[in-house]
């Protein structure tokens, strides 16, 4: 078993691999006002973007599931990875030689499998690479220069070719030292009768990358005669490689999707490469599968859904084309983007157009033609016969459902108006009736379940119904961004959290019980152990590091990650707003301690000793100028 990772090791990692940078590999990050950023929250559906990133404390945290934590907690969430697995991805990445307390430095068998897998997958990639300079692999060279690739071109997409012997790459990854369960698990190598044989064999091969960038499958392409496999032969499903939720090229191709805000999707490993060196870097392809809702989110949190954002299928003309435009029509809703398709004169894929008209075509080609629903509708109504009244309402038939499945009512309106003139009904009025008694009777059943949704000021507008469990604090009422005193000791824990220097050493002196909300004062809990408020002066990310090791469960530490990257509500974030909320919050305490006072001797009446009267009215009359002091002299008083 492996060691424990050094300690500050860790922190080192935290340090030197920028939060920002890493989200950024999986989803488009735009400014959002306070130094943080915001995207589309990459953990699940959502409209308006409620995630949010700050780069200054080192954290990320969606207003919409909560979701919450540091870099290595992202990373862990979103590729499924143990902690360990994550630390030791980032220190590669950030060239830190990490320790162990047990276990010395490192050793390749300690690794964790995502690990590993990646590493076998990269030394194939590179072993594949090699072997494409080779006399066996003319034929594959052949292959790609009939295309119109050059050694250039394949060496920039990573192409190789797979020797047709039976273990050539088994026996060079053994010798690299990986196991033979290691090989088998990463789809690379498959039983044979005397033990592991390569998977692939005689094939020209294209390694597929994650959004990360890591190899984790390949697709390779039938070249001989003799070879009785498919065309394309694709990396079985294994633990770091789903069809449904990778795309070939996405690592090329995402800074320029989310630059441009636009994705051409493709249908084959040459046509994204057509497509790049004609200089549409934004296309990618699916891999032996259909193009599908998880494809969808990884292109989603790129796009980011701003409005102007394109999505372009260049399917083929025939049959098979029009089939996989209707499969992608029927998941059309899931984007906020426009969709659009293009076909190729002559049914031309774009790798065979690039060949046939250069790269000019290309460019061309992926220029928005045809809405992708237009395409879609005209598909179905093309099937009847419109010049007579039976086939006119048969078309009407299959068509009018899939328009009442578009969820804005502006645009299914216009499409219903669209397609009264596709069929050649007169009256438009009766289409988008139509279409609007399909949409309504499809919510009643409950068909219409759209992705969550949340408000992009999710700070000010989330209410947390669950008071966390773990520090003991003061009973009080349920959390509730209505009430100005929950707003208020919300923004005053923002402070502490995000400028500590604002309120401290004041903040330090306030008692547990001077936050009403459990949830806050657990909160106010987790500052007082982590070593108070005091300890971010100077800002450090240590200080967030800490306060969070200090939550005693799941629940606080995504309440402190929401308030350390929420942004203010104040325009100026200066000593004088720190000082209001200061205030606020001890007036209330002290208000509320003298409501507690005066109600206990009224509830005693004549049953109360004189001493304890005495003392009771002396505590009272201390509080009441004390509350006069904080109201006529702010923060001075405090």
């Amino acid at each position: 078993m492996a060691g424990r990772i050094n300690d500050d090791d860790v922190k080192a990692v935290r340090d030197a691999v920028p939060i920002d940078a890493v989200v950024s590999e999986y989803l488009q990050l735009r400014n959002a006002g306070g130094g943080n950023l915001k995207g589309l929250c990459p953990f699940h559906d959502e409209k308006s973007p409620s995630f949010q990133v700050s780069p200054s404390k080192g954290l990320f945290h969606c207003f919409g599931c909560q979701e919450g934590g540091d870099t290595i907690a992202f990373v862990m969430k979103i590729d499924h990875l143990q902690f360990s697995e994550v630390v030791e991805r980032l220190a590669a990445k950030a060239g830190i030689t990490l320790r162990y307390e047990e276990g010395g430095y490192n050793p390749s068998h300690q690794r964790g499998e995502r690990i590993r897998l990646v590493e076998a997958h990269k030394a194939a990639a590179q072993f594949y690479v090699e072997q494409l300079d080779g006399p066996e692999a003319e034929i594959g060279r052949k292959f790609l220069a009939e295309r119109g690739f050059d050694q250039a071109a394949a060496a920039h997409f990573g192409v190789g070719y797979s020797p047709a012997g039976w273990d050539h790459l088994t026996r060079y990854l053994r010798g690299k030292g990986f196991s033979d369960k290691e090989l088998i698990a990463s789809g690379i190598s498959q039983d044979g009768r005397r033990g592991p044989i390569d998977r692939f064999r005689g094939r020209l091969m294209w390694p597929i990358s994650d959004t990360a960038g890591d190899i984790v499958g390949f697709g390779a392409r039938k070249l001989r005669d003799d070879d009785n496999g498919p065309k394309y032969l694709n990396t079985p499903e294994t633990a770091i490689y789903k069809k449904s939720q990778v795309l070939y090229g996405i690592d090329l191709a995402k800074k320029d999707i989310a630059k441009a805000s636009r994705a051409v999707v493709v249908e084959g490993y040459t046509d994204v490469m057509a497509c790049h060196l004609a200089g549409v870097t934004t296309a990618i392809a699916t891999c032996g599968t259909a193009f599908g809702g998880d494809h969808i989110k990884i292109l989603r949190r790129l796009l980011m859904d701003n409005g102007s954002a394109r999505v372009i299928f260049t399917f083929d003309g025939d049959a098979a084309g029009q089939k996989a435009a209707l499969r992608a029509f029927e998941d059309d809703q899931k984007f906020a983007a426009e969709t659009y398709i293009a076909i190729a004169p002559d049914n031309m894929d774009p790798c065979d157009l690039r060949l046939a008209k250069g790269d000019e075509a290309v460019r061309d080609l992926v220029e928005p033609r045809t809405p992708l629903f237009e395409f879609a509708l005209r598909q179905i109504v093309g099937r009847y016969d419109l010049e007579t009244p039976a086939g006119r309402a048969a078309a009407l038939d299959e068509a009018a459902p899939v328009v009442a499945k578009i969820k804005t009512g502006s645009v299914q309106r216009e499409v219903a108006v669209q397609l009264a003139g596709f069929v050649g009904i007169l009256d438009q009025e009766y289409v988008v009736h139509r279409v609007n008694q399909l949409a309504q009777w499809a919510r009643g059943r409950g068909d219409q379940r759209g992705p969550a949704r949340s408000s992009s000021r999710a700070g000010a507008q989330h209410q947390q119904t669950q008071p966390p469990t773990g520090p003991s604090g003061p009973s009080g009422p349920a959390l509730n961004l209505r009430s100005p005193a929950h707003r208020t000791e919300r923004e005053l824990l923002k402070l502490a959290l995000q400028k500590p220097a604002l309120v401290s050493p004041a903040f330090d002196a306030y008692g547990v019980d001077e936050f009403t909300a459990p949830p806050y004062a657990a909160v106010r809990q987790c500052i007082a152990e982590a070593g108070g408020a005091e300890l971010g002066v100077p800002e450090t990310r240590e200080y967030l590091v800490q306060v969070l090791d200090a939550t005693p469960n799941e629940t606080v530490r995504k309440l402190v990650t929401e308030l350390a990257v929420e942004v203010f509500h104040g325009k100026s974030i200066d000593e004088a707003y720190a000082g209001e909320h200061l205030v606020k919050v001890r007036l209330r305490a002290v208000d509320r301690r003298i409501d507690d006072v005066q109600g206990s001797l009224a509830r005693l009446g004549s049953n109360v000793a004189p001493d304890h009267l005495a003392a009771a009215q002396n505590e009272v009359w201390v509080l009441q100028q004390y509350a006069q002091s904080l109201r006529n002299s702010g923060a001075d008083a405090l």
